[in-house]
């Protein structure tokens, strides 16, 4: 097949990625609204987890992973990546819902001062911090989309017969949903509900595209 006659017959897939235009309108219309956050997400294990601003590369990584997992399920496994459309998009639904019924945010994030040092990382924090604020945080969306993205690589096409390159997913996803606390954007039960909602919810799409 040609890649003329491949781009006319995964151009249909394309559709699914219109879903970004409502979400990240949604998302931030959220942002800007909920100024003061009904509940605080908070539990002991936050205070012993040290910040670390080094962590904002693998949490940036998010965007790479993003970016290239569904790229190349849409080019070289449609049907995973229809299912990762299906399980990651009707997650983070979920949790906008959640968000708006539930109004919650965090209270963890240490000042510049505070922590005392300059560097690049720091830099880059700050700015994740004056454009992120701390509030629609549980369920997190950061873990439970690249949880997502793990399952339907390392069920994909791509995957089949490479254990390596399963591992090498998973071993990422884990290192991305670590640096949500490590830098402190999410609660430790922010990371075990968007990765709850992400485990609970995919079986039922994955079994629903079996059948």
């Amino acid at each position: 097949m040609n890649p003329k006659q491949l781009w006319s017959r995964r151009r249909p897939h394309l559709w699914f990625q219109l879903y970004w235009v409502v979400y990240l309108i949604w998302f931030f219309w959220l942002d800007l609204t909920i100024k003061d956050p009904k509940y605080i997400i908070h539990a002991p294990l936050d205070d012993l987890i040290p910040f670390n601003e080094w962590f904002i590369f693998p949490y940036c990584s998010w965007f790479v992973l993003l970016a290239g997992v569904t790229a190349l399920l849409w080019w070289c496994d449609t049907q995973s990546y229809d299912k990762l459309c299906l399980t990651m998009f009707s997650g983070m639904t979920f949790c906008l819902i959640l968000y708006m019924l539930l109004p919650n945010g965090l209270d963890i994030r240490p000042t510049v001062d505070a922590v005392g040092r300059s560097n690049i990382a720091m830099s880059i924090m700050q700015l994740i911090w004056r454009a992120d604020a701390s509030v629609n945080v549980c369920p997190s969306i950061h873990c439970q989309s690249t949880a997502c993205m793990a399952m339907a690589f390392s069920h994909s096409k791509l995957a089949k017969e490479r254990p390596a390159l399963k591992i090498l997913a998973w071993v990422w996803a884990a290192l991305i949903c670590a640096s949500t606390v490590f830098t402190k954007q999410h609660s430790i039960i922010d990371v075990v509900c968007g990765l709850a909602v992400a485990f609970v919810w995919a079986p039922v799409v994955y079994r629903s595209a079996k059948k």
